[in-house]
């Protein structure tokens, strides 16, 4: 075992941050649809919890925001012109088409991958796969610049494995971190990998939901530890109740989250809740640690409740004297059954005994919590060394980022700001002056 420590990447919240309500089966997405939204005070939020969290000594990164409006994608469409007239013409013949290349998604970096520590591959390294996000069209092109982003980053191939995403066809349907969870002893211990998935593509017989998608397959799924090299012992596939998933909980992380050897669940998340949690006790077993399973029962917060208030959708945090933090958005305390519930649970001697609770209003509008903003990334000493170190929060780079945002974001962007060609410009411009910031000259692909 070696020492090492979670890295939260968090996806920082690009200037062009709008409500399309694209994501059909997202219904925080759905109920903001068209609502007017503040770039600067989303980016801003974002920030403090970025800042707050790496003072209080967890690792924090930034990872930075996709370029928009994407131009390759209307352009791919036959879309055609100077980008004003691009923009004009979609806004006028295609609006959820121009929505879609706007898309603010990027910020759920849950979603950019799945990563594997080194301590579980077999070849050593650190091991991430992008995701294809291929169930939705306006997500369905961030694999793209999600791949040169980690490569940019964890560029060096001794210590990590930037895979190519899996083929982009239902079959695979992979949505990344927001359906993986990792339970270890310790980060530098090896581990079990937790995959859930929410349909089987070559099963037509298999359970699926009636009313919104499954957005992971478990083919994907497997497809993703054969390339992390992970040893089938020590990894689990577990099928998400499909009936949670027509109650809005578009990913296991809306519904549990894992640190550690603690999984925090709701009673209804998996299809099989028994069998999940046998299989997950012998697998841990095999490297000598023992499950420590939270459950909520349904009559205590029931799924209406955990999806409104992002419950699961938490960040769950070691601290240095072994108990863990659970990182909450403010909903959780004005939702009274939730509210209620976390008192109990602090109280109640378990695992977790502090909330670090954060304003995210903007996210939250936008489908996702604080889970969701970012991506967990376990690194030893070497390794952190190795990753490019422009993106690592401190002190002085909240400042300069701060102070870019307030350069460059809108505090206000309603729908027909999308068809504004000077907000492009505003972005490209944003994003240029970024990459000189972060050290990362030539990250976007313009």
């Amino acid at each position: 075992m070696r020492d090492a420590r979670e890295f939260n990447f968090d996806g920082l919240v690009g200037p062009s941050h709008n409500y399309a309500g694209l994501s059909f089966g997202n219904v925080a997405s759905f109920n903001n649809v068209r609502a007017a939204s503040n770039p600067r005070q989303a980016a801003l939020q974002g920030l403090a919890k970025m800042r707050e969290l790496a003072a209080r000594g967890f690792a924090q990164a930034v990872m930075p925001p996709q370029g928009r409006p994407n131009f390759r994608l209307l352009r791919s469409l036959g879309f055609s012109g100077t980008d004003a007239d691009v923009l004009a013409r979609a806004w006028r013949e295609a609006p959820v088409i121009l929505a879609c290349a706007w898309s603010a998604a990027p910020m759920w970096t849950a979603n950019a991958g799945t990563v594997s520590p080194s301590a579980d591959s077999l070849d050593g390294r650190v091991h991430f796969t992008a995701a294809n996000l291929n169930n939705k069209l306006h997500r369905s092109e961030e694999h793209l610049q999600a791949t040169r982003t980690l490569r940019a980053i964890f560029a060096d191939s001794n210590r990590f494995v930037v895979h190519d995403t899996l083929p982009s066809v239902p079959a695979f349907a992979d949505e990344g971190a927001a359906n993986h969870t990792r339970f270890a002893a310790s980060h530098g211990a090896a581990g079990v990998e937790f995959f859930v998935y929410g349909r089987v593509e070559f099963d037509p017989s298999a359970p699926a939901p009636k009313k919104y998608p499954a957005r992971q397959t478990l083919e994907a799924s497997q497809a993703i530890a054969r390339l992390h090299g992970l040893d089938p012992a020590r990894t689990v596939f577990a099928a998400q109740n499909p009936d949670v998933i027509d109650q809005g909980v578009f990913h296991n992380d809306v519904i549990s989250v894992g640190n550690g050897n603690v999984l925090f669940y709701h009673e209804q998340a998996f299809a099989d809740e028994a069998g999940t949690l046998d299989a997950l006790r012998r697998a841990l077993a095999g490297v000598d640690t023992d499950l420590q399973a939270v459950r909520v029962d349904g009559g205590q917060v029931p799924v209406a409740d955990a999806v409104a208030s992002y419950l699961f959708n938490s960040q769950l945090l070691s601290k240095p004297d072994g108990r863990m933090a659970l990182v909450v958005p403010h909903e959780c305390r004005e939702n009274a059954a939730v509210s209620n519930y976390l008192a109990g649970l602090v109280a109640s001697g378990g695992p977790i005994d502090e909330l670090v609770e954060f304003d995210l209003r903007q996210s939250m509008r936008n489908g996702g919590g604080p889970a969701c903003l970012r991506l967990r990334v376990v690194l030893t000493d070497e390794e952190a060394a190795a990753m490019h170190q422009g993106v690592l929060m401190t002190e002085r780079l909240y400042a300069q980022l701060v102070a870019w945002v307030e350069r460059h974001y809108r505090d206000r962007i309603e729908p027909h700001d999308l068809a504004d060609p000077q907000l492009a410009i505003e972005c490209a411009t944003a994003l240029e002056e970024l990459t000189r910031i972060l050290g990362l000259p030539g990250l976007y692909d313009w």
